[in-house]
């Protein structure tokens, strides 16, 4: 019997998760045809795209001017669930665009998987019942989230982080010891973040620290990662006087794994530079009337980055949001520069901290979690 399966994923991150999801459901044997909204990967893994929506990728503080561009995605979307029989809906993070697509499914009665589970511990727990609605299945690829979810209804099940999949069991390798290590030939990584609106906001402040950074430590060398060619073109575009640096296409944890250092976006790219070793500092932008007029007040956790609310202390710096001035960052930078104990210690903790995401064949968990909905 053939399937077909539509996948929802509207960010770079999540068309990486679902085109390893799309792989391994191929190698299930179980005969599906792939259609939906994503990126170039789920594209290249063989899933049809409606459209290629991976670059409309939108933090909160720049959302509304896209909002007339998905609501009429999500009718385009609702239109073909209504007229093409759709055994299953994969919906991939992103839950503000994802929910709609859920709904949508569930008023044709197809069952949903949301695959990487919206973080609702951190902020807007009133939407549990929404998410109980829509959702016949949760992956979750935090440790802590299963008990949380399955605590308030909703069927789920932990299967690691796709993200850590490539990254070896033996942890003795990726520690950082620091032995001989001198700030001023440090490695530093630099990683602005996938989505546009990111790169926007943090690429130039981070060719600014990266500057200080060598105006006291001369000759340390920076690296910036781009999740693809296009993002690099965009980094070697907006380029700070004064910044030198070298430009790698790739993933976070190979980049991460060179660097002695980090200065990460806020998001899931951390836990890949976690699982690395590698001692950081991260970043994240936010519109300020916005933050103090709702953000403040919807979130949760005492730490907002993911390193530091799976550690429950603030193991890494993390300065979310910043507003202005780049010198208490750049500060910081310095000073974890100079300590090679501290960032022993940090690096040691982070692998440790990670491991229990290191399942193994996340993306394989889920093919069968996906199989065994349609096969039922």
């Amino acid at each position: 019997m053939k399937y077909r399966v539509f996948i929802s994923a509207a960010e770079p991150s999540a068309d990486a998760h679902c085109a390893g999801l799309i792989t391994a459901l191929k190698q299930t044997g179980c005969e599906i045809e792939f259609v939906g909204v994503g990126g170039p990967q789920m594209a290249a893994a063989g899933c049809e795209l409606l459209e290629n929506i991976t670059g409309k990728a939108v933090m909160a503080y720049n959302a509304f001017g896209h909002i007339a561009y998905f609501y009429g995605l999500i009718k385009r979307i609702s239109s073909f669930l209504k007229n093409n029989k759709t055994d299953l809906v994969i919906v991939c993070d992103s839950p503000a665009f994802n929910f709609h697509v859920a709904k949508a499914a569930k008023k044709l009665g197809i069952k949903t998987i949301f695959y990487v589970a919206p973080q609702l511990w951190a902020w807007a727990e009133w939407r549990i019942g929404k998410l109980r609605k829509y959702c016949d299945k949760l992956c979750c690829i935090l440790p802590f989230e299963q008990e949380w979810f399955a605590s308030r209804g909703i069927d789920a099940v932990f299967i690691g982080h796709p993200l850590l999949d490539e990254m070896d069991a033996d942890l003795s390798q990726y520690r950082k010891r620091y032995v001989d290590f001198e700030p001023g030939k440090a490695v530093i990584a630099l990683m602005p973040g996938s989505r546009d609106a990111e790169i926007n906001s943090l690429w130039v402040p981070m060719q600014q620290i990266a500057i200080r950074i060598k105006r006291k430590y001369p000759g340390v060398t920076f690296t910036a990662a781009a999740v693809d060619e296009k993002r690099k073109d965009i980094l070697k575009s907006v380029r700070v006087i004064g910044f030198k640096g070298r430009y790698e296409v790739g993933s976070v944890a190979s980049t991460a794994r060179q660097a002695d250092f980090a200065i990460v976006a806020s998001g899931s790219a951390t836990l890949q530079v976690a699982a690395a070793g590698c001692p950081m500092v991260i970043m994240y932008q936010s519109n300020k009337i916005i933050w103090h007029l709702l953000g403040r007040w919807l979130i949760k956790t005492k730490h907002l980055s993911l390193v530091n609310i799976l550690a429950g202390k603030e193991l890494v710096p993390e300065f979310m949001p910043y507003f202005s001035s780049i010198e208490p960052i750049a500060e910081t930078a310095e000073k974890l520069l100079a300590d090679r104990d501290a960032l022993a210690q940090i690096s040691g903790e982070l692998i440790e901290l990670t491991q229990p995401l290191r399942q193994g064949n996340a993306s394989e968990k889920a093919a069968q979690i996906v199989v065994s909905l349609l096969s039922s």
